[in-house]
C-alpha cells in the first residue's frame, strides 16, 4: 500500500517544473499599487476595508514569487555573478511584507517595491541570456 501513497511535494506548480518568471511577482505588486489607489479614491469603508483585504493577500502572493524565484531559480553561481542579490531579494519581500505594502497604504511603498523586481528582472533575463 505504501507504494500507491501519495508524496508530498512543495514547488510553486506542485512540480518542478522549470518555468519561471518575475512578472509573476510583478503583476500582483501591480495589483498592490491599483488596490492602494483604489483604496484612497474611495468613501465607501466598506470598499475600503475590502481593498485592503485585497492588498494584503497580493501582498502575500509578491512575497511568494519572489521566494520561488530566490530559492527556486537562483543557485550559487548566479549570487557569485550578481552579489548584491540576496540584498535585493531580502529589501524587496520586506517591502511586500508587514513592513511595506502588507502593511501601508502609501502608494510610494508600491513603487519601491515595483522598483526593487525590476531589478532583480533585469538580474533574471540576464542570467537567462548566459544560460
Amino acid at each position: 500500500m505504501r507504494l500507491f501513497r501519495p508524496i508530498d511535494v512543495s514547488a510553486h506548480c506542485d512540480l518542478p517544473c522549470g518555468v519561471y518568471d518575475p512578472a509573476q511577482a510583478r503583476i500582483e505588486a501591480e495589483s498592490v499599487k491599483a488596490t492602494i489607489e483604489k483604496y484612497h479614491a474611495s468613501d465607501d469603508e466598506t470598499f475600503r476595508q475590502r481593498a485592503i483585504k485585497i492588498k494584503e493577500e497580493r501582498s502575500d502572493l509578491v512575497k511568494h514569487h519572489l521566494w520561488v524565484l530566490w530559492t527556486d531559480y537562483f543557485k550559487p553561481p548566479h549570487f557569485e555573478a550578481y552579489p548584491n542579490l540576496h540584498q535585493l531579494f531580502n529589501e524587496a519581500t520586506k517591502l511586500a511584507g508587514a513592513g511595506g505594502t502588507k502593511s501601508s497604504v502609501d502608494v510610494e511603498v508600491a513603487n519601491k517595491l515595483l522598483a526593487k523586481i525590476d531589478e532583480i528582472a533585469e538580474i533574471f533575463w540576464a542570467t537567462k541570456k548566459a544560460a
